[in-house]
């Protein structure tokens, strides 16, 4: 009878210690993957070009839902039961709720899609689907252009960034802003917008803000781009494109709190070196005495022993309207003597004279002539303290040259913003923390080891579609085949591929 009771102790024990462990903080088991060898395991077209721009994946359904204006505007439905074989099996229309849809945001089983109006400078809209039947749970107003969706990580909330660009006159140019719609109390909407913060506008400009459109407003220059939420969804961080900046957003009490301008890249220091010429028959990476703006696109965040994170796809982005047109190449402006006494040999096109600069910044003494010069974008990712907007990392040239060892550098696209980053995205596979930074110009995706966020180590590189746009990474614990998955959308080509890594 003892020898009974012992082994009955026993057997709970162990019991109750597998409970325990299975039960850890409500954890998934960690999938063992390597996380630098992802390879295409599936790919769809669904259209030409405007197609396939953004994409969000719904876990519960296996469906991806991907923005499409290549003929009508709508959003496709694809079944990802099989990310070998996907297929489309519906669309929403969204031409009921105005033009252009440009993004979508997935959760809870919740689709939010950013429309456009047909009058690009009035309000825009934001839908909500239920992504199991495509019915509409919401409508609702938000700012001008709104560019970008996102869902916050608890799915409480819903953020736009209403991008605001003016029409092609500059008669009309609608104020920037954010709008922050909250789930659980009705889709109500509060957009936020930068008015409270034009008294900072000569600090922010000293420190590389740049405020510089023919209406001269600080409110409606600011252009929102992209948006990324901390992990307890109370924060929230907005690039500035065109003003290269990110702006920090307080959720819960709906303002913004700060504007980090970000200053300028520079391209004279070692491993800076780039090729700025299309007409100098390959890559040559040199130091010039040039500037770049980094104004990124995408934004995402990774929080680490309390610090959050920012990394940022720097591709630029220049004002090119009928009535203003901020681009001129260096072999068309006049260069100061005292600067740049050889100016006649580096305005040649095989030197400087094809790099397209911005001509808002550069003439320091106001006399016609540029002292120093700006390109767009720093052909990069960088990594910014998201408490104070100080850098702590940028990948130098390091994007150039690993798409130039792969043969994928189209030096065409030297003389303007190069591989041009466009889309980041961030994730966690095993125990690995992983970015993918898409290149609009290089049709490719590279690979990050984040662990430690201010030192990234390169993995790979992946060919993708024709310019990607959208990046996203599906969790093993979400994905249809239980492994992780990397999801690339196309705008150019309509291309969406599908790749996975290895399990370890």
């Amino acid at each position: 009878m003892y020898h009974k009771i012992k082994i009955s102790l026993l057997v709970g024990i162990i019991a109750l210690a597998a409970c325990k462990k299975n039960d850890t903080k409500g954890e998934e088991p960690v999938v063992n993957e390597d996380p630098s060898t992802f390879t295409e395991i599936g790919q769809i077209d669904i259209g030409d070009v405007g197609a396939a721009e953004i994409s969000a994946f719904d876990p519960s359904t296996n469906r991806l839902f991907v923005v499409n204006n290549s003929e009508v505007n709508k959003i496709d439905v694809i079944d990802m039961k099989d990310p070998v074989s996907m297929t489309v099996i519906g669309s929403i229309s969204v031409q009921p709720y105005g033009g252009v849809v440009n993004s979508v945001s997935v959760s809870n089983g919740k689709l939010a899609a950013a429309i456009e109006s047909l009058d690009k400078q009035a309000a825009g809209k934001l839908v909500v689907f239920q992504t199991s039947d495509y019915h509409e749970l919401a409508a609702v107003s938000v700012g001008a252009l709104p560019d970008m969706v996102t869902f916050s990580p608890d799915g409480k909330y819903i953020l736009t960034a209403n991008e605001g660009e003016p029409n092609a006159d500059y008669t009309n140019d609608p104020t920037g802003s954010i709008s922050i719609i909250s789930v659980e109390e009705n889709y109500t909407v509060s957009t936020l917008d930068f008015a409270d913060l034009a008294n900072q506008e000569e600090d922010l400009k000293s420190k590389g803000f740049r405020i510089f459109g023919p209406s001269n407003d600080f409110a409606k220059d600011i252009e929102p781009e992209y948006i990324t939420v901390s992990a307890d969804s109370k924060t929230a961080w907005v690039t500035l494109q065109e003003n290269n900046a990110i702006a920090k957003i307080n959720i819960s009490s709906k303002t913004i709190t700060d504007i980090y301008p970000l200053g300028f890249k520079d391209y004279n220091l070692a491993g800076n070196e780039i090729d700025v010429s299309d007409k100098d028959d390959g890559m040559e990476p040199k130091k010039w005495n040039i500037k770049g703006i980094y104004m990124p696109d995408a934004i995402a965040v990774l929080e680490t022993n309390g610090t959050p994170f920012l990394f940022t796809a720097n591709e630029g982005d220049a004002r090119e309207y009928d009535a203003f047109e901020e681009l001129d190449r260096i072999k068309n402006v006049s260069l100061d003597p005292t600067s740049f006494p050889d100016a006649a040999t580096l305005q040649k096109d095989e030197m400087l004279g094809r790099l397209n600069i911005t001509t808002t910044l550069g003439d320091n003494d106001h006399d016609g002539d540029f002292e120093t010069l700006y390109s767009l974008g720093a052909r990069s990712f960088s990594v910014w303290n998201g408490n104070d907007g100080s850098q702590v990392y940028d990948s130098k040239n390091e994007l150039d040259k690993k798409v130039t060892e792969a043969g994928f550098y189209d030096d065409g696209r030297s003389d303007d913003k190069s591989v041009e980053p466009e889309g980041i995205t961030i994730g966690k596979i095993g125990n690995t923390n992983v970015a993918f930074v898409g290149m609009e110009r290089a049709d490719a995706v590279a690979v990050y080891d984040i662990n430690n966020p201010i030192q990234p180590k390169f993995l790979q590189l992946l060919q993708s579609g024709d310019a990607p746009e959208g990046i996203m990474m599906v969790k093993a614990e979400d994905s249809p085949t239980k492994k992780t998955l990397l999801i690339v959308s196309s705008e150019e080509d309509g291309v969406i591929k599908v790749y996975t890594p290895k399990t370890i």
